[in-house]
């Protein structure tokens, strides 16, 4: 399958044959392919080995809190040889932990971090779970849905203590007040106006 002349309909059934692919399509030309967690890293194996995606570009989260499993971990991959890319997706939720593939891309070690550090999932293999983007001791997981968009915390700098503090996070009267209407929505006139109406220069 490594083979850089592959039809996208011959690379699409044979993606989907692969053993723990549960769904393979074709979205803006680019394959994606939905795997079962339980097989996923036989499956990014076989990507790289046979269909010759030598690189994994990016791993992100995506979360569903309505849904489950909750969370989406993608994966996008390229083929350097085949000018190829595919897109896969593995579901989860939080208690139980993604096969890492930081064995196969070493760089992968990056984006789980940041995946578990934004989204709270866990990578088995991963042999480092430390924050990435996040203070150490930030509590939560900023990028799912139910995160307030405030936060728990805020930190700053205390100049009578002359160090970096941890308060909880308090809204002040003027932030709370929205008056919900848009600057275009509450011009009636533009400068210029009076020029196109013929008024005075």
């Amino acid at each position: 399958m490594a083979d850089e002349n592959i039809t996208p309909d011959v690379e699409l059934e044979a993606a989907a044959a692969l053993l723990g692919v549960t769904a393979a399509r074709r979205e803006l030309d680019e394959l994606v392919i939905e795997v079962a967690r339980d097989v996923a890293r036989d499956v990014f194996l076989q990507l790289r080995d046979k269909f010759a995606f030598q690189q994994v570009m990016d791993i992100c989260g995506v979360d569903y809190p309505q849904r489950q499993p909750r969370f989406d971990v993608v994966y996008n991959l390229l083929s350097v040889t085949g000018n190829r890319r595919i897109r896969v997706i593995v579901r989860t939720d939080e208690s139980v932990p993604v096969q890492s593939v930081s064995s196969i891309w070493p760089c992968a070690t990056w984006w789980e971090r940041e995946v578990w550090d934004l989204f709270g999932v866990s990578f088995e293999g991963l042999a480092d779970h430390r924050r990435i983007l996040s203070d150490y001791n930030f509590e939560g997981h900023a990028l799912r849905k139910d995160f307030p968009l405030t936060g728990f915390v805020e930190v700053h700098y205390d100049d009578e203590r002359k160090e970096v503090v941890y308060d909880k996070v308090r809204l002040t009267q003027e932030f709370r007040n929205f008056d919900f209407l848009s600057p275009w929505e509450g011009m009636t006139t533009l400068p210029g106006d009076e020029k196109a109406r013929g008024g005075s220069q």
